[in-house]
């Protein structure tokens, strides 16, 4: 088996291709709406369908990574990713790209789903969050290189460039996927494909106490995120007259706390549980969000201080999403692929609506985006008292397994 570290780095980089593939082309939104002779509220629908499309996918990625192992769907989904991003390169319309864009995402999130379930193969249940947490060290530096990246490259050769980039990238993924990652889990024939068999497996997942109360808690504090990143660039380049490259080192910056806060998380799992983390970083990150919308509406915050109070939101962030991640599967080995896909398609589908209610609500101000960013987290803690509730007094003792307990009760 290949190393730790050269695992952690395919499966990050795998994880990764969607925040890549949303983070690149933010800057570059004025000047595809220039070139498609639309707005950029219409370009932003095609965030939106590439949320959809990861949604969707997902959904349908779970059953057939745990009937064909985890390889042959990466590659099948890689290939797709990798064609309609060379297509991207030459739409002539808005409604082009948000079609293909679609199509993209269902391609990126076949590795997005396997990530995780190779997470559960590969590593005892109670590494789990500890190695979602390095992950998302992989995954957190996409929004600060994506970016600035994208900017660079889209002022030097125009925003078609940024999606031929993004091939380049899905080529070297799928070059090391090949050549690193092992087969974590054989074939299984006795996992049928007919439709109702398959919603058997989701519902069978989705009944758990402890799975459906991480992976809701979780997408509604992702959904914050997923705001601000369909907001943030009308917000700054447009309210704030920030240019495409000074956004890109804005969201650099916003995201270096999402890095910092992830490897925190790593190291206080050695004296914390993630459920006691958890309960911290969602009321934490559900203060900052009720100040981000009041300072909004008041004018007090400004540039500078907008970017920091959005800095600190997002770094709780670091501390929810590996603790909900490993919560949620931790209950989970021989179908995790189907967990993993279900948890995925809640987050998505989720953010997807988020993103959508941002466009929608546009009012030429600030307040659709603190206000969403906020008020999905605290619906993000809501569900967590609730469901903590549920989990400690209802859950049915066959529902929990003793890996479950431990994922809980200790790091």
């Amino acid at each position: 088996m290949p190393s730790k570290p050269r695992l952690i780095l395919i499966l990050g980089l795998l994880t990764a291709i969607g925040p890549f593939s949303i983070d690149m082309y933010l800057p570059a939104f004025s000047d595809i709406a220039q070139h498609l002779n639309t707005t950029v509220a219409h370009v932003t629908l095609s965030l939106s369908s590439f949320f959809i499309g990861i949604s969707v996918g997902q959904f349908l990625y779970g059953p057939l990574l745990d009937r064909f192992g985890r390889k042959k769907p990466v590659y099948i989904g890689l290939a797709v990713y990798l064609i309609a991003s060379l297509l991207c390169v030459f739409a002539s319309s808005a409604d082009q790209l948000i079609a293909l864009r679609f199509v993209q995402a269902l391609g990126g999130c076949a590795g997005m789903v396997a990530s995780r379930a190779m997470v559960r193969d590969l590593f005892a249940v109670e590494e789990n969050a500890k190695i979602f947490s390095l992950l998302m060290l992989v995954v957190a530096v996409s929004p600060i290189i994506a970016p600035t990246l994208g900017g660079y490259i889209t002022a030097a050769f125009g925003w078609h460039y940024v999606f031929a980039a993004l091939a380049l990238l899905s080529v070297i993924i799928l070059v090391g996927v090949y050549t690193i990652l092992p087969h974590s889990r054989e074939p299984d024939p006795t996992v049928s494909l007919k439709p109702l068999a398959i919603l058997r497996g989701f519902r069978n997942v989705l009944v758990v106490p402890q799975f459906y109360t991480y992976a809701f808690t979780g997408a509604l504090a992702s959904a914050g995120l997923y705001a601000y990143i369909a907001g943030s660039p009308y917000v700054f380049m447009e309210l704030f007259g920030v240019s495409e490259k000074g956004y890109g080192w804005i969201f650099a910056f916003v995201a270096a706390g999402l890095i910092t806060a992830s490897q925190i998380n790593s190291r206080m799992l050695k004296y914390f549980t993630s459920q006691q983390i958890i309960r911290v970083s969602l009321g934490s990150q559900a203060i900052i969000g009720i100040f981000l919308v009041a300072g909004t509406y008041f004018h007090i915050l400004g540039l500078y201080g907008t970017i920091f109070t959005m800095f600190l939101y997002l770094s709780c962030q670091g501390f929810t999403f590996p603790n909900s991640s490993a919560l949620s599967m931790a209950p989970f080995s021989k179908n995790a692929g189907t967990a993993s896909a279900l948890m995925g398609t809640i987050q998505m589908g989720i953010g997807a609506t988020s993103s959508a209610l941002v466009s929608y609500l546009s009012n030429h101000t600030a307040i659709p985006m603190t206000g969403m960013m906020a008020g999905c987290v605290l619906a993000g803690l809501t569900v967590l008292l609730i469901g903590g509730r549920i989990i400690r007094y209802k859950a049915k003792p066959e529902d929990i397994k003793d890996e479950t307990v431990e994922m809980i009760s200790t790091s």
